[in-house]
């Protein structure tokens, strides 16, 4: 056993590696066909960074539903990988930038009242499955089968949010001179880093699944916490460096935009391309809840002087560790909050 263990640690990390380095890759293609083709700070960081950085937890959801049957690892990774982007990411920016990050009233108002929209949305989505179409089984768990036409609601709202966007872009200006980017090139510098996101990302799904039978775990104890946090070191390093350079702006908006495409996206992804799937509401709800409570923490800290101070970004990283720990605990049975399902179940 292990001997095991060390393998599939060893898998975990390197494909970790294998999804940052990709993912270096296509935002660095994003962010430079962003540029070439005039979109504003915030919508570069919002919506192209942001679409780029997430292609992991994209890749994450239909893997996990389409090869391994595995949706509530792919949501549990989603919701996993949008609690690390809100709580460590901005932290962790605020801590290595040069001073305090800096936001803005658009920022605020709209990208961060949208990302909370998209929470409601995509819980609203998830009861709607258990009310309409549940799955009567013998687990005191709420389960319900999130069909194609449902998934088409947060979609829908996605559509909107990039038309806002649109619209945004339309009053911007840019004047920055782009004549060395070669669009094609960029183009395909993107779908190679495409390929090797794939790849990682199976590896990372492989590693929860056999994590989970190792330690006669539910797999989605991995998925909120291996793959989450291996599918959000693009997330990360993208915000560093913009708060190192002083775009505190484009560090918090890559963070919300790519939650925002997380949770309107790539949830919805495996269940229009697999057609239907059984979505366990008893822990997705829960789970939407603490997602929501996060939210309205680093809104609230952003609102009050549009700033995030280092002491912030420090409550910010131990509510990160206080839920870390009670997923820990909940699984071992310590804590009885969320009907889980039985040990290594899917």
């Amino acid at each position: 056993m292990v001997t095991e263990i060390l393998l599939w640690t060893a898998v975990a990390l390197v494909s970790t590696a294998v999804v940052w380095w990709g993912s270096g890759l296509l935002e660095t293609a994003a962010a430079r066909l962003a540029a070439c083709y005039g979109l504003p700070e915030i919508a570069q960081g919002a919506l192209i960074v942001a679409v780029g950085s997430s292609f992991p937890e994209l890749s994450t959801v239909v893997i996990s539903t389409l090869v391994h049957g595995e949706f509530e690892l792919g949501v549990a990774a989603i919701v996993g990988s949008a609690l690390f982007n809100i709580l460590v990411i901005p932290a962790v920016a605020a801590l290595a930038g040069s001073g305090p990050l800096q936001a803005d009233r658009d920022l605020v108002y709209k990208e961060a009242q949208f990302y909370m929209i998209a929470v409601a949305v995509l819980t609203l989505t998830f009861a709607f499955a258990a009310i309409y179409h549940p799955v009567a089984e013998d687990a005191p768990a709420i389960r319900g089968e999130l069909t194609r036409w449902l998934a088409l609601m947060p979609v829908a709202l996605y559509a909107l949010y990039v038309f806002v966007q649109y619209q945004d872009t339309l009053d911007h200006h840019q004047g920055a001179d782009t004549t060395d980017i070669r669009p094609a090139r960029e183009w395909g510098r993107l779908g190679l880093s495409l390929v090797f996101i794939v790849a990682g990302v199976e590896g990372l799904v492989r590693a929860a699944i056999n994590f989970g039978d190792l330690f006669g775990t539910p797999s989605f104890l991995w998925g909120i916490t291996v793959v989450a946090a291996g599918t959000s070191v693009p997330d990360a390093f993208v915000s560093v460096r913009a708060a190192r350079h002083g775009r505190g702006l484009t560090a918090i908006a890559n963070v919300l935009g790519s939650n925002t495409f997380d949770l309107l996206i790539c949830i919805p992804a495996g269940v229009l391309i697999a057609g239907a799937t059984v979505v366990n509401f008893s822990i997705a709800a829960p789970l939407m809840g603490v997602l929501t409570l996060a939210t309205v923490v680093l809104f609230l800290m952003m609102r009050t002087r549009m700033i995030l101070e280092p002491w912030e970004a420090v409550v910010l990283l131990v509510l990160y560790g206080t839920f870390v720990a009670f997923v820990g605990l909940e699984v071992v049975g310590l804590v009885d909050l969320i009907p889980t399902l039985p040990p290594g179940g899917a």
